[in-house]
Formats: C-alpha cells, structure tokens, sequence
C-alpha cells in the first residue's frame, strides 16, 4: 500500500499535533502546508520540514491527495468546499461545517466528484473508547437505557490567544467540545432520533486573561452554557451538559446505564483513560485492560502521561480509500452529529423538542489488531 501525499490548509496551534504525530501511521505522509498568513506557513514547514504553499498552490499540487482543514471552524465549508472541486479529498477538523445545509452541500459534491470527506473527532478510536465499545457490544452491561455525559469549565479565554470565535455564532461549548462527546455516543449507542434542550449565557461578555490580550473585552453572541437531552433510535435517553460557565463540578464525563449494569467512561476528547464497569452487583471495577495500540500513553502533559494518536481516523481514510471501503470517521457520521449539535442550539431558542432528519450507521469498530495495522 503506497503513502498518499497530505497538505495542511491551517498553520495554527492543532497543526503541531497533525505534524508531529504524523510519522506514527504508515498510509500517510505529510508534504506540505499552506495558511493565508505565508509567514506561519514558512514557520511551521520549516519546523516539521516540510515544504510551504500558497493555499493555491496546495489545491493545485499534484503529490498531494488529501488535504486537511485546520481552518478556524467558521471558514470550514468554504475550505472544504474548495478542497473537493480542486479534485481532492478532505479531512477537517471538527466540526465538519456550522450547518445541516452546508453538510449537505458539501456531501453532494463529494459524491458527484468520487471523493472522500473525512472528520475529527477521531478520539473515540482510542483505546479507552474502543474497548467500551466492544463491551457494550458484548452485553457486559445489557442494553443501553440511559446515562449522561458532561463537559464543564469556566472558559477558553483563559488560555486562548485569540478566543474569539468561541463565544460567537458557530462557537460555544456545544460546536466547540460536543462533538467528541455527540461523536462517541454515536458510536457507543448509533444515531439520535430527537433532542431537547435549555440554553443560557452567564454573562454578555468575557475579559481575557490569556497573553497577549489580557484584559481585554469581548462579547458573547452564542449559548455558554447548554443542557441538552437526547433520545436515541434504539431508545436511550441520554443527558448531555456542555458548559463554560462552571469553575468546578464532580461530575463524571461520561456513564451509561444498562439493564445489566452501568459503564463509566473517560473523557471524549481523549484517546486513552480509565475506563470501568459494573454488573447487577453495584460493585464497580476497573476493566481488564486490553492491548490496543491507541490507549498506550505516549505524551507527557505536566505531571500526566497521555494517549495522543490524533492523525488515526485520517490514517484510516487514507487506508479506505485505496481499500475501497467506508472510512470510519466518515461524512454520514459527522453530519449526524452536527445534525444532532445544532438541533440541540434550535431546540434551546424555540423551547421544543426538534426531530433528527439525518441518521448514520456505528462506525465500525476499531480492534487492537486492526488499529497496529495503521501504525507504521
């Protein structure tokens, strides 16, 4: 199987991650990147050497197959869009796009044109994630009934440079940090038939702490603080809470319920984590641990060692696309979940329940065995 040749539109902070854990996956290989500011883009070649490009001169560069959007997430259906009618697949961060509209249009083109559109997240590939996944598929824990999930914090101006487009139209902490969280119970349980929801902001504006900008004042036009709930097509109900208006809770990130038993998962935005369980018993357990190469710790962040395999679901793609079959970070499984995300923002504005009108099949598991066969 050949390398197929990557570039980066987006030369900010999350392209470190695509750089430099690229060399892990063998179907891949990052060649270049491009950024409107060509000062950032000559930056971050040089660091990871790799070549700069003119965005342009990206989507017209032959070596190249897929190109990834880290675009800020306001320019992500204009950027992808761009990627596909220069004849080239796409891989975005999350979220996939702002809209249910603008998902569609970019998933019609993609078909009309034979290519692939690929999205972040891609944490629930990891190890932790992959492993309750095969538990519930197992029936350690009966069928899933209900749970919740939450995602709590005081901001993002906290530790942001440019926090910006977080607190606007398109931002909050539902687009922003929902997608891991929509995106793993999607995988864990399938797609949602309907959801409601309550949404509030604390305040009408926020003061920047973070460099170089602290003290600085700027508005909230979006829901800060959102609490949704969302019904499954195989019947759960399942409570999901993103917030920044919240400096400290106990509140679990994720656990769910079955008539067999409860499953506690960890944190969504991260590939590894504790993962545990119990039966009818109330006793919880740590799970057995299995060998999967993307719950391994491979970071060191402050005292903590963490799972860091970002680059995984656009390793799949690329395998995918030559295997001819579904990646599984896919567009029906990324527009579901901005489907359900932007339902949750409709239904906290008109105080009704809103009805999915997308759905998407599980992505496919991910083994240990299959998940070594990425790694190069």
């Amino acid at each position: 199987m050949k390398k197929l040749g990557v570039g980066i539109i987006g030369c900010g902070n999350i392209s470190t991650s695509y750089l430099g854990l690229a060399p892990m996956f063998k179907a891949y290989e990052v060649r270049a990147v491009a950024d409107l500011n060509v000062d950032a883009a000559k930056a971050r070649a040089a660091e990871f050497s790799v070549r700069a490009e003119t965005v342009d001169g990206l989507l017209a560069a032959k070596d190249i197959d897929i190109i990834v959007n880290l675009t800020v997430p306001a320019a992500h259906f204009a950027v992808t869009k761009s990627i596909l009618e220069a004849g080239k697949h796409a891989y975005t961060e999350k979220p996939l796009v702002l809209s249910l509209e603008d998902g569609k249009t970019l998933r019609d083109l993609a078909e009309a044109k034979g290519l692939r559109i690929g999205s972040a997240p891609d944490t629930f590939l990891g190890g932790a994630h992959q492993r309750a996944r095969a538990l519930i598929d197992e029936g350690k824990v009966g069928r899933i009934t209900s749970g919740s999930a939450h995602v709590l914090s005081p901001g993002m101006e906290m530790w942001h440079p440019n926090p910006d487009f977080f607190f606007l139209p398109g931002g909050g902490p539902m687009l922003d940090l929902g997608p891991y969280y929509v995106t793993n119970l999607i995988q864990l349980i399938g797609p949602v038939k309907r959801v409601a929801a309550l949404t509030t902001s604390a305040t009408d504006t926020r003061t920047i702490t973070s460099e170089p900008r602290s003290g600085e004042v700027i508005p909230v036009k979006t829901p800060t603080n959102i609490h949704a709930l969302l019904q499954f097509e195989q019947g759960a109900t399942i409570t999901l809470s993103t917030s920044w208006d919240v400096w400290a809770h106990r509140h679990a990130n994720m656990e769910l319920y079955g008539t067999g038993g409860s499953i506690f998962v960890p944190d969504p935005n991260f590939f590894g984590g504790k993962l545990e369980l119990s039966g009818k018993s109330n006793e919880i357990k740590e799970a057995e641990g299995w060998d999967h190469p993307f719950g391994v710790p491979n970071q060191t962040q402050g005292e903590n060692k963490r799972a860091n395999y970002r680059g995984a679901g656009l390793a799949d793609m690329a395998v995918a696309i030559q295997e001819g079959r579904l990646h599984r970070c896919n567009m029906d499984v990324a527009l579901h979940a901005v489907d359900v995300m932007t339902s949750v923002l409709k239904s906290g504005e008109t105080g009704k329940f809103v009805d999915m009108t997308t759905t998407c099949e599980r992505p496919e598991a991910l083994s240990p065995a299959q998940a070594a066969e990425l790694m190069a």
